[in-house]
């Protein structure tokens, strides 16, 4: 009996350890949602770290968020790293730029000006865009550690400011300001949507980085080529898959598009906040995600290529680069096209951008073309047709990328970097460092794979936490009371004035609008040293699922392979996959001092020309 009962232990010893060696063994699986930079990197990584990975993006074709430049200028090394590691590794073509684009340039009431021509040609406007960047450059370097911006009151109070509020106290004449005005919303969104506090620490994390730096090469074809590099190493891709629900439990993920189901060990969402929205997830958001995806604020851009059968602007200006117009053309660049003639790409964007969604494209590209062709009577005749990206006006974007209003970076800074039971979060708003960019999307998909593995090891992730807003808050109060010092510098006068100052700042730019009552298309397209708009509020994203507490994370263990509940893999669609324009830094950045999270190398990025982020 004794003997009998010996070899039923071994037997069941033997079982149990035959089976955790076989659990071992096990292939890990994971399912990536978004179909952009970020999301196939994130792929592509865990592919390569053995794992069996399944992507679903929600459009018929791949590259996530796109513009419509032929090429875009990418950094360098020093200023991209990550990018210039996969355009190493996939063996991509670039080709050097050229000197002229590397400096930009401005369309000042229809006359182009180099940087040499506006210091000769309008010295007060060149004074003032100098001591517009010098003070920006103070703010900047007032941020000591740039991933972690609001690390004192003093810097907590700047993100209840909005930068047009900042501008204001700068008091620039009237062409300078309208050209400031433009660079930032161009790169970020309305000043008078951005929180100041962002807008310092994105300044802070490119200082000392040089234009050379952030415009060396010029990839053809543009962030699609990439795209597709990273698609032709993936095993297993699904498009026109949109994502309706995620339910998470002890043994995995499961995934829903419609009534087909995915289930996976671990999941990485590498799509925007709009997006993430309207998923239902199962148990649901805590609170303070489900705030972050109706309150953070995304850049808005509508983006217009124009084709002319022949160049209608003089030679000289060449209008190459990044070209800032002061009256009403936004952000534009030339480029050859690829049938002959040329193309002219345009950015509208902050309320520009908003004032014009009600607009058919037709109507948005007659309203741009008729300023063109006032400064170039040729432009009407040349013209042969034009494409449109409406970014404003998608609704899984909302917005072209992230672009943290006030008081957001207090509530929700790095929400996203760290993961939630079984979910990793990608996507150019999880990057601290180089949101909005191609570099920032490489990297969050790099982060959000390594998290991955760490949780495959049992490793436990402490809970996503913001700034406790109430202590932060408390530091400001404690700021206001101080005289003289950061804010008597930065804005002239007593702290305390300062800290008033921004208190009703919206309501300050209604009343002027109020007494200058400019009819739409001046507001539009310029007349006034302050073109911040009256605009309709953000669309909120749509409800998502009521927040419920958070499941304790579970115990790691692999699952069954991802299983499909339909039939088939459905073929790539090799569409043209373009990528959005990038936001740049408003001024010359540097590289941070400490520009890296524990998880992460230390990495330095740049915004380009034309490339933004997934």
């Amino acid at each position: 009996m004794a003997a009998a009962w010996v070899r039923l232990c071994a037997l069941v010893l033997i079982g149990v350890s035959s089976g955790a060696a076989l659990a071992k063994d096990k292939t890990p699986t994971a399912i990536v949602v978004g179909g952009g930079l970020a999301g196939l990197t994130a792929a592509y990584e865990l592919q390569n770290k053995g794992w069996q990975v399944t992507l679903l993006e929600a459009k018929a074709g791949m590259g996530g968020r796109s513009g419509l430049a032929t090429s875009e200028w990418i950094g360098n090394a020093k200023a991209q790293p990550v990018l210039n590691q996969y355009i190493d590794r996939f063996k991509l073509e670039t080709l050097p730029a050229p000197e002229f684009v590397r400096t930009p340039g401005y369309l000042i009431d229809g006359e182009y000006f180099s940087a040499t021509d506006l210091a000769t040609k309008q010295p007060a406007t060149a004074e003032a865009l100098k001591r517009y960047e010098k003070t920006l450059d103070n703010l900047a370097r007032s941020i000591d550690d740039p991933m972690n911006p609001q690390a004192t009151s003093t810097l907590f109070a700047l993100d209840q400011i909005n930068v047009s509020s900042w501008l204001d106290k700068l008091q620039l004449p009237a062409t300078a300001r309208q050209l400031v005005n433009q660079q930032i919303r161009t790169r970020y969104d309305e000043p008078s949507r951005l929180s100041l506090l962002y807008f310092a620490q994105q300044n802070r994390v490119y200082r000392g980085v040089s234009d050379r730096d952030l415009r060396a090469a010029r990839l053809p074809g543009g962030s699609p080529v990439l795209a597709q590099a990273f698609v032709k190493q993936l095993k297993t891709i699904k498009t026109s898959s949109p994502v309706t629900a995620i339910v998470q439990d002890k043994d995995g993920v499961t995934v829903k598009v419609g009534s087909v189901g995915y289930q996976a060990d671990y999941l990485v969402l590498a799509v925007p906040l709009r997006a993430l929205a309207k998923i239902q997830m199962t148990p649901g958001l805590d609170g303070q995600h489900v705030a972050a995806l109706k309150g953070t604020n995304y850049g808005w851009r509508d983006q217009l290529m124009l084709k002319f059968k022949t160049p209608v602007w003089e030679s000289r200006a060449r209008m190459s680069g990044e070209i800032f117009s002061n009256a009403g053309l936004g952000m534009l660049w030339i480029e050859p096209a690829l049938k002959g003639g040329a193309n002219v790409v345009i950015n509208l964007s902050g309320d520009n951008a908003r004032l014009l969604q009600a607009f058919g494209d037709k109507q948005m590209v007659d309203q741009v073309l008729i300023r063109l062709h006032a400064f170039y009577p040729q432009a009407r005749g040349a013209f042969t047709g034009y494409e449109v990206k409406r970014y404003s006006v998608d609704a899984g974007t909302g917005g072209a990328y992230l672009a943290y209003g006030p008081g957001q970076i207090s509530k929700y800074w790095r929400l996203w970097e760290r993961p939630v039971q079984r979910i990793t979060f990608a996507g150019e708003h999880t990057d601290a460092l180089y949101p909005g960019t191609l570099e920032g999307a490489l990297r969050s998909g790099q982060r959000a794979a390594s998290q991955a593995q760490d949780l495959l090891a049992g490793k436990s992730f402490d809970p996503a936490k913001a700034v406790p807003v109430a202590a932060a808050a408390a530091g400001a109060a404690a700021a206001k009371d101080s005289k003289g010092g950061f804010f008597s510098n930065m804005f002239g006068g007593s702290s305390d004035k300062a800290d008033k100052a921004p208190a009703k700042p919206e309501l300050k730019q209604v009343d002027e609008a109020k007494q200058d009552k400019p009819g739409f298309f001046k507001r539009l397209f310029g007349g006034d040293d302050k073109p911040e708009v009256k605009a309709e509020p953000i669309a909120k994203a749509e409800e998502v699922v009521p927040a419920v507490a958070p499941v304790p994370a579970p115990q790691v263990a692999p699952s069954a392979v991802v299983k499909e509940a339909s039939a088939k893999p459905a073929a790539i669609k090799a569409a043209p996959v373009k990528h959005a324009p990038a936001h740049k830094p408003a001024h010359k950045p540097a590289e941070p001092k400490k520009a890296t999270a524990k998880s992460e190398p230390a990495k330095k990025a740049v915004v380009n020309s034309q490339a933004k982020a997934s």
